[in-house]
């Protein structure tokens, strides 16, 4: 079994007692913590596998120690299962957002815990699984490249593009990256309507440009003479000057610079697709300040008609308090006046109980709204 070590956080002492008698059936080692702050504080010397993690806690709540747990290296891979007494798709959405693995609502019983913790003790498996395959295939590549230089510059540039975050500076790395190997080199990048062209002498010619154009959807690669063209979906690339004298070097050439290319484009995409929801996320930010303005201007709107209505009914009543004597009233007409304004004030009281819902409910939206506003 992958799971052994779990941690229990909760503001409540009865629920990690429930939590230690369903786990005490099981063979996990297991710790507690009673706030947020004491967890961080004990979970790099601890190291366990699995947090189950109370969302509501004064200090800090569940979401803040998630997001503390996946900003430290040391702690990020740590699987967090959030417990909580609310399960709205909100809510679910939120831990989702910050890091969590899972979600279960109190109260759970004995099944419904040892389930979900069978099921994160298979992705531990699966995950250990992964990560050893993935160890010794990086390692078998790495030592393979490490026996040539050319494999050299090339583990150098994969490594270096992942710092890239515009598509200028990736295509003037690819070009730094080809003249490592002595290759004269031009390129094209298509980015939807856009197109970039890149070149070691700094400017593509424009018959190379109509080159680009002409062959962009004619498949992979092309040779002619000592030349190569080099075809991706987002990514062109020609070299002028393959080394025909080498045979083994120009095959070896003609390998390397299609898995250049690839590479090259998968960073390509991740930089569009990186721009693209930040985009998104600034008009998502726009939106949401815009709803939040909007929210407190109706609550001011609604205060002010409170204020105005008091006001109203204040003038009223002294009025009716000093003119009514003074009318020759007797006292049934007295009395039905006096029903007739204490009735009205008692729906105007009734009506601001409404009033005072609908303003709970903005409360509601605008604690969503700023949660959304610091994601």
């Amino acid at each position: 079994m992958a799971l052994t070590k779990i941690l229990a956080v909760d503001d409540e002492p009865f629920n990690l007692e429930i939590i230690e008698e369903i786990l005490e059936e099981l063979d996990f080692e297991l710790q507690v913590a009673t706030s947020g702050p004491e967890c961080l504080e004990m979970v790099e010397g601890y190291m366990p596998q699995v947090i189950l993690l109370d969302v509501s806690m004064p200090q800090m709540n569940g979401y803040e120690v998630c997001k503390a747990l996946k900003a430290n290296p040391n702690t990020a891979h740590i699987i967090v299962m959030f417990v909580s007494a609310r399960g709205t798709v909100e809510e679910r959405m939120e831990g989702y957002s910050v890091g969590a693995e899972d979600y279960i609502v109190k109260p759970f019983g004995h099944d419904e815990l040892k389930s979900k913790l069978k099921n994160l003790n298979q992705v531990l498996i699966e995950k250990q699984s992964l990560e050893k395959q993935v160890e010794d295939a990086t390692s078998t590549a790495f030592n393979a490249m490490a026996n040539s230089s050319e494999m050299g510059e090339i583990v150098n540039y994969v490594e270096n593009i992942g710092f890239i975050n515009e598509p200028e500076e990736l295509g003037k790395a690819l070009i730094d990256c080809l003249k490592s190997f002595d290759l004269q080199s031009n390129v094209e990048f298509r980015q939807g309507d856009e197109i970039n062209h890149f070149a070691l002498s700094g400017v593509c010619s424009p018959i190379v440009v109509e080159l680009f154009e002409m062959l962009k959807n004619k498949g992979r690669l092309h040779e002619f003479s000592h030349r190569i063209l080099v075809n991706y979906e987002l990514i062109s690339l020609l070299i002028l000057n393959m080394p025909d004298h080498d045979p083994d070097k120009h095959g070896r050439i003609r390998d390397h610079v299609c898995f250049i290319v690839s590479v090259t484009e998968q960073q390509l995409r991740a930089i569009m697709t990186k721009k693209m929801l930040e985009s998104q996320q600034a008009k998502l930010n726009a939106v949401a300040s815009t709803v939040h303005s909007k929210l407190h201007g109706l609550i001011s709107l609604l205060n002010e008609n409170r204020q105005s209505n008091e006001k109203v009914f204040k003038q009223l009543q002294e009025e009716l308090e000093e003119r009514i004597p003074t009318m020759g009233l007797d006292e049934d007409q007295e009395v039905f006046i006096y029903k007739k304004v204490d009735e009205t004030i008692q729906n105007s009281i009734a009506r601001e109980e409404s009033v005072k819902q609908v303003k709970a409910a903005f409360a509601e939206i605008e604690q969503h709204l700023s949660l959304l506003l610091k994601s």
